[in-house]
């Protein structure tokens, strides 16, 4: 298991999880976030999904969210919500600390982004 920071209870959003209808639906309210980038990284368009996937790119930088309120029932929550592929890993962002995020492992990416 990976030492975590004590950042890393923040998440990084960057697909659906940007959405206030999306958080609101699945939480109840809306987190508080900050706008945030994770430099290396892109969200790329995933064959035959309507989500992207969130993986490495090195002269990428990958816009999104910073939602750093969570409690352990929430994360429980979008965990449940979020493909099995994802691996929840820490990422580096260029706001700030760190933050966890659902970094889509490998296959079914396309070239373009969402």
């Amino acid at each position: 298991m990976t030492t975590l920071s004590s950042d890393a209870t923040a998440l990084f959003a960057y697909g659906t999880l940007q959405f206030d209808a999306v958080l609101d639906a699945l939480l109840g309210r809306i987190p508080k976030r900050t706008t945030a980038s994770a430099p290396g990284w892109r969200a790329a368009a995933l064959e035959g999904r309507v989500y992207p996937g969130l993986v490495a790119a090195p002269r990428s930088v990958a816009p999104g969210l910073r939602l750093t309120d969570l409690t352990r029932r929430e994360w429980g929550i979008l965990d449940a919500f979020e493909d099995d592929r994802y691996d929840l890993r820490e990422i580096e962002l260029t706001s700030g600390g760190r933050g966890l995020a659902y970094v889509w492992p490998d296959g079914d990416v396309r070239d373009e982004n969402p």
